[in-house]
């Protein structure tokens, strides 16, 4: 790249190292080594979320050196920092889960801070979990620096007795195991087979969604969100990342030039058109809530509805994210999605270039069956879809990828709790017909509106995945499959309809229709409101009781700050 001359009169980091004053200031800069040329170049955050708490953040501090690289090639001057993730596999299936969700407001506010505190200039985040991915992505629109996203990548598939396995396969081999049909012996040898490198899970879960979404909402290189944490090409997209983001502080592209109304949309597209995690109907509205963009959950299912599915991924489908990278990658699935019409091709991405300019080069690969012509999907309608009725006043959102029947009907079985659902499947303790309903476990009600994989996949592994059905205002993990409503609102805890079921009312789910109702006419769900009483989610003080009291609706994306809309002056223009 050539040099760049960067005028620092009008960049946030001329608050620290500009003029007599910051002679202090300098002094600190000189002490880690900054040589006098690089303290006045261009300061570039370069945060990752790495850590040892799991395989998906493991490789992120070696890809941050590559970024770095990268950036010190371009002439700006890069300052590494982390933050934290809560990795959800890990925390699943007990309390550690009410962290996940906060642990997403957590890094973004992170981020926030220490670019504020150290008045950076531009933003190279590396992401490699559920909720990091958000949550970086939201911090780059929320600063509004020159930003470029690089997603960790994902894990490789593991091999169980000559078949590819992921995570889903050990959470549902509890399943099996619950009703002797595992033994000990196997419950033991796939639980060390199915997670053989570092990387993300490697199915289109939530972290493979998002990463999709990366490069489709164009925050991300075209590519990069494809290639598994092994692979030394991410070290390329690393480097390239680098040196690109110092080519958009010289043209000063920000991400809210890159994240409009249409770039969200294209974003939900590829979401529905990849059978993506229904966690996207909560991270799309909350990186729309940072730009200031209207853009709730029924947005997002509206563009789910019109989107065909064509990427035959698991956990609907057949295969893996290093699959679909080695036939073309997210560009080969947005190509297609381009040439028919479901994205707009004229959204502005972090290479400078619009999202057709990106996709002119690309070519169809007629030789591979894991993405499908969009003329010719899988399913003419999104692999998610969202719900509404007098059981969700505030919508619902369900995955049907890879569903045969997406209607059902039967009498609620009521679960104040996932501990208390989980039990009750465990012991086989439910007949096949019921709505199962897990309730107090929303944003606020939870708090920290926790997934419910254990349950789903205990489900699944006892055979029972397609013969009950599961609602709550929880969440559901990627990995989940089967007939799964999460997002329930408004939720229990604020006196919403799923709060009010008894055991025995009949819930009746329409997928096709987008239907969730409850038959209860509106004057028995009236006096029941009027009976109802707030119930204590058992967190008196700390970070979860923090999150409780400033949590909004999962319609709008469980966000926790105004927002950009009330804004009086973004940090980039400090």
């Amino acid at each position: 790249m050539d040099a760049k001359v960067f005028d620092k009169t009008k960049l946030p980091s001329r608050h620290v190292t500009e003029g007599p004053a910051r002679a202090p200031h300098r002094s600190y800069l000189y002490a880690m080594g900054l040589t006098k040329a690089q303290i006045h170049q261009p300061l570039v955050g370069v945060a990752s979320c790495w850590n040892e708490a799991a395989p998906c953040n493991i490789s992120l501090m070696r890809q941050a050196q590559a970024v770095k690289k990268g950036v010190a090639a371009a002439n700006g001057t890069p300052r590494e920092f982390c933050t934290i993730t809560v990795t959800d596999g890990i925390a699943m299936g007990h309390e550690g889960m009410k962290s996940s969700l906060a642990s997403r407001e957590v890094i973004a506010d992170s981020v926030e801070l220490t670019m504020r505190g150290h008045c950076y200039d531009a933003l190279v985040g590396l992401a490699g979990c559920d909720k990091s991915l958000p949550g970086m992505m939201m911090a780059m629109v929320r600063l509004n620096v020159p930003s470029i996203f690089i997603y960790g990548g994902s894990i490789l598939p593991g091999s169980f007795r000559g078949q590819p396995i992921t995570i889903q396969d050990v959470f549902e081999a509890v399943g099996k195991h619950s009703v002797n049909a595992m033994s000990d012996e196997d419950l033991d040898e796939i639980e060390q087979a199915a997670c053989p490198s570092a990387g993300a899970c490697g199915a289109q879960f939530t972290a493979n969604t998002m990463a999709t979404v990366s490069e489709a909402i164009g925050l991300a290189l075209p590519y990069s969100a494809g290639a598994p944490a092994p692979y030394e090409i991410r070290d390329r997209f690393c480097m390239t990342a680098g040196e690109m983001v110092m080519e958009l502080v010289a043209r000063n592209i920000r991400p809210r030039d890159i994240v409009t109304r249409k770039a969200l949309e294209n974003a939900a597209t590829v979401v529905a058109a990849s059978g993506g995690s229904t966690n996207a109907a909560l991270h799309l509205p909350a990186i729309a809530h940072e730009a200031g963009i209207e853009f709730d959950l029924f947005d997002v299912a509206e563009i789910f509805k019109r989107t065909p599915y064509v990427a035959d991924l698991k956990p609907g489908g057949r295969y893996v994210a290093k699959d679909l990278f080695e036939v073309g990658g997210v560009p080969l699935l947005m190509k297609t999605l381009l040439d028919h019409g479901f994205l707009h091709g004229d959204c502005l991405t972090v290479t400078g270039r619009t999202i057709a300019e990106n996709m002119a080069s690309v070519r169809w690969n007629p030789d591979q069956d894991v993405v499908l012509p969009a003329d010719k999907p899988l399913t003419k309608t999104g692999g998610v879809v969202g719900l509404r009725g007098n059981l969700a006043p505030e919508g619902a959102i369900v995955k049907v990828a890879g569903m045969v029947n997406q209607r059902f009907s039967g009498p609620a079985r009521c679960f104040d709790s996932e501990e208390e659902c989980f039990a009750a499947v465990s012991s086989k303790n439910f007949k096949e017909g019921d709505v199962l309903v897990i309730r107090y476990e929303g944003p606020r009600g939870g708090p920290g509106m926790r997934e419910m994989l254990s349950t789903t996949a205990a489900l699944y592994g006892q055979g029972m995945g397609d013969k009950v059905a599961l609602i709550t205002d929880g969440r559901f993990s990627g990995a989940t499959r089967g007939f799964c409503i999460g997002h329930v609102g408004p939720e229990a805890a604020v006196g919403g309809p799923i709060g009010l079921l008894r055991d025995g009312d009949v819930i009746t789910i329409d997928a096709v229709s987008g239907a969730l109702d409850v038959a209860l006419s509106d004057e028995e769900l009236d006096a029941r409101r009027q009976a109802w009483r707030p119930r204590e989610h058992g967190f008196g003080s700390g970070a979860l009781w923090k999150y409780a009291q400033g949590v909004g609706p999962a319609r709008g994306g469980a966000v926790t700050h105004p927002g950009a809309k009330f804004e009086r002056r973004a940090y980039a223009d400090v």
